[in-house]
């Protein structure tokens, strides 16, 4: 058993949006040398995701909707408590939670074991920072 760690980097100039990063993570794979396992990918920040969906433009548009009418955006402290503390990002942890932590893609023959349709994004819901996600990559 072996593993295979690599950190992405991203600045996301705006404050939400959705980055496909299937194709970073398939070029960590295949540094790896990994051919069968386990590839986990996490967002290492608690304003931030990763999720597996479909890339289709209407899809994130509609994602954005309905996260903000879940959790609109609001940096007064009237909203989120969590604003009192000097942060005016309550509206993003929110966003997170929903959105998930991280996702684990089977490796077999050395490929990500996507369904159809199946890619990886990184969510951001309080960008314009940099921001790091986790690819750990263990198997044979």
């Amino acid at each position: 058993m072996r593993s295979y760690t690599e950190y992405l980097t991203f600045t996301v100039p705006t404050r939400m949006d959705f980055i496909n990063i299937s194709d970073k993570v398939e070029a960590a794979l295949r540094k790896s040398g990994i051919r069968e396992g386990l590839c986990l990918i996490n967002a290492m920040h608690i304003t931030a995701s990763v999720f597996i969906n479909d890339d289709e433009p209407g899809l994130h548009e509609d994602y954005k909707a309905w996260l903000e009418t879940l959790a609109p955006f609001d940096p007064s402290p009237q909203r989120y408590r969590h604003n009192r503390s000097g942060e005016d990002n309550g509206d993003a942890h929110h966003k997170r939670q929903i959105m998930g932590r991280e996702v684990v893609v089977a490796v077999t023959q050395g490929r990500l074991d996507f369904g159809p349709w199946e890619q990886i994004f990184y969510g951001e819901f309080d960008g314009r920072r940099p921001k790091r996600v986790l690819v750990k990559i263990i198997g044979e």
